[in-house]
């Protein structure tokens, strides 16, 4: 049986803290590009996050970068022709590293490859606290940017000629002048938009589900799901004290928006509680607490 706990009909619960994230905001994008793509789907797209929220979209058979969720409300935060014609000059740049690269394997005709950029910057209280720019060629990391040597670091054999290339070309001063310059100062303009997007917090709800398996155990699960930001901290308690964990789920990105988790214990079938589940978010001043006991199934 699952129980549900409406969990905004608390009052208490409401008294959240009225912070923002703690200071902290980032600008990341996400560029993918296919040598062999099936029917219908784009050679290259490119996806760009404010926090992990998406803002923008733009692939190659649409030829347009477009806003995404509650950004296409958003008026004047980005010129969007100008946006088109840098992801279009940024995908040749792609798309030709991805051919080069599969030339260094000689994999040119051996079957569908794909290489993934990933590549961003951050802000705390409005400073530059660090940078990101990794490049990954079917599904193994390839070749990374660190801010503090200057350079590109191979982290495949192959990525050598990679590294080479891009130095002789001066890309690790224009990679860097990206990472600490431009990228902070485009978030920075970003988020005189976007903080009220970014800020906004969604209370956890709440569900226990309780079943009994085999070994003479009852596994309790808790559920913790429409809730934003990302940060969570979940646990059980028998009469006020912890409970040894049995696994903890991955924190999940919904389609949404929001994030949702879970956190199991195992305990003797014949065991009738109580117990507790506890969700600690920032959008809750105290933690929530749903309790179980067998009276619930």
């Amino acid at each position: 049986m699952c129980t549900m706990v409406p969990v905004l009909l608390s009052l208490l619960l409401l008294l959240g803290p009225a912070n923002t994230q703690d200071g902290h905001y980032s600008l990341s994008f996400h560029y993918t590009g296919v040598s062999r793509p099936e029917a219908s789907f784009p050679s290259f797209q490119a996806t760009g996050y404010l926090n992990d929220l998406a803002f923008l979209h733009y692939d190659s058979e649409s030829g347009v970068a477009e806003p995404l969720g509650p950004w296409t409300q958003v008026k004047g935060m980005v010129d969007w022709e100008k946006e088109t014609q840098l992801q279009k000059a940024r995908e040749d740049i792609f798309m030709a590293t991805l051919k080069d690269i599969m030339g260094y394997y000689e994999d040119k005709d051996a079957g569908n490859h794909t290489l993934e950029g990933r590549f961003g910057c951050e802000l705390r209280d409005n400073n530059y606290c660090g940078a990101f720019w990794t490049y990954i060629y079917d599904g193994q990391e390839y070749i990374k940017f660190i801010t503090g040597i200057p350079g590109w670091f191979p982290r495949q054999t192959k990525a050598v000629f990679t590294k080479v290339k891009w130095e002789t070309e001066g890309s690790v001063q224009a990679a860097k002048d990206y990472l600490e310059d431009e990228c902070p100062r485009k978030l920075q303009n970003y988020l005189q938009y976007s903080k009220k997007i970014l800020d906004h917090k969604d209370t956890p709800s709440v569900s226990i589900t309780s079943q009994v398996g085999p070994g003479n155990s009852r596994t309790l699960k808790c559920l913790a799901y429409n809730f934003y930001p990302r940060p969570v901290s979940m646990y059980w308690t028998q009469a006020g004290s912890p409970v040894e964990t049995d696994e903890w789920g991955d924190i999940v990105l919904s389609e949404n928006g929001t994030y949702h988790s879970w956190v199991t214990v195992k305990v003797p079938s014949s065991d009738r509680g109580p117990y507790t589940c506890h969700v600690q978010h920032s959008s809750v001043a105290q933690p929530l607490t749903v309790p179980w006991n067998e009276g619930q199934e």
